[in-house]
């Protein structure tokens, strides 16, 4: 496989255009807000985000997306979109990151994509979930996901000019980081729980002033390939282990010549010059505002990242429904 670091320049903001795809998936997926479906939500926005993929003038691969959570026909890996002309690219997607937290009206769901040069995303796609330590710049030499707990934290917070203290961390709130939050607490940092989407968190915590510093914790794979292209942009780090559910996930995973132990770092995940990353809010959270409808329309807020110049725009958008409903919605 080559290296993102062989490829041509990709000459275009594709992120502007990526922006398109997450806000139609955004909108698409806040219709169903609190009704109490996540396969309704998820299903409108892979639909949504998958319409709108193929009008981009791009050869497009998906290299990691739906298929391998949630069994889904479409956005699945190896699937091609696009227009099938240059830029070739790896493409990443999450339709719903926190699809649980839209259908139960949470605030914290989004859309979220990224592109780079084809080959330059390198999935650890044979298992499903990771465990994770993101960062922002200050700390971004100093961790090391084999290290304890407290080390990491006593490193991030010298980095950053802190006590650890004062530093905060965010986890999601699940049983198996239970040992996790004892050794942060221990060390005596503070803890944010979330219940699901821990892409904008992975991304809060590499962004300055963003109330959070650390993230930690297991979580989806897919959402650390995204975390890793937003953190490229951001200049931060991130670094994932595979994290194996089951006896059967380990040996599956062994057989295939995968190591275990393997550190995924940044750039082993999200190689190359050229990353590009979108995401639009679909319920308002920390990170960005939900989708807000208004009659006959609705307005969005979106993050888009390029990483070559290092540039991240907050985009406020106001759509109209007579015209958007006609390629959304067939309507």
């Amino acid at each position: 496989m080559t290296t993102g670091n062989t490829h041509a320049p990709i000459e275009r903001n594709m992120a502007m255009e990526l922006v398109r795809v997450t806000e139609a998936a955004a909108i698409a997926a806040a219709r169903h807000m609190g009704k109490g479906d996540k396969e309704m939500v998820d299903q409108a926005a892979v639909d949504a985000m998958r319409l709108t993929l193929g009008s981009i003038a791009m050869d497009g691969v998906v290299v990691i997306g739906e298929g391998e959570k949630d069994e889904a026909p479409m956005l699945y890996v190896g699937e091609e979109i696009g227009d099938g002309h240059d830029p070739q690219v790896d493409i990443a997607v999450d339709p719903i990151d926190g699809t649980t937290l839209l259908s139960k009206g949470l605030p914290g769901a989004i859309a979220a994509i990224a592109l780079s040069a084809r080959g330059a995303m390198r999935v650890p796609f044979q298992f499903a979930y990771m465990n994770k330590i993101a960062v922002g710049k200050a700390a971004k030499d100093v961790i090391d996901i084999d290290a304890p707990v407290e080390t990491n934290l006593r490193n991030t917070a010298a980095a950053m000019g802190r006590s650890v203290e004062e530093l905060t961390v965010v986890v999601l709130d699940r049983p198996r980081h239970d040992r996790l939050l004892a050794e942060i607490r221990s060390a005596g940092a503070r803890v944010k729980l979330i219940s699901d989407g821990d892409v904008a968190a992975g991304i809060h915590a590499a962004l300055p002033d963003s109330g959070v510093d650390v993230l930690m914790g297991i979580g989806g794979t897919t959402e650390g390939v995204l975390t890793a292209a937003a953190i490229r942009c951001i200049d931060g780090a991130i670094q994932c282990k595979a994290w194996p559910r089951n006896d059967e996930e380990r040996q599956a995973a062994l057989e295939a010549g995968v190591d275990l132990e393997k550190v995924h770092t940044t750039t082993d995940l999200v190689g190359g010059e050229d990353v590009f990353f979108a995401a639009t809010g679909a319920s308002t959270g920390d990170l960005l505002r939900g989708v807000r409808f208004f009659p006959n329309g609705v307005e969005t807020q979106s993050l888009v990242m390029r990483s070559r110049s290092g540039t991240l725009r907050w985009i406020d958008s106001l759509h109209d429904f007579s015209r958007l409903n006609k390629v959304l919605y067939k309507e």
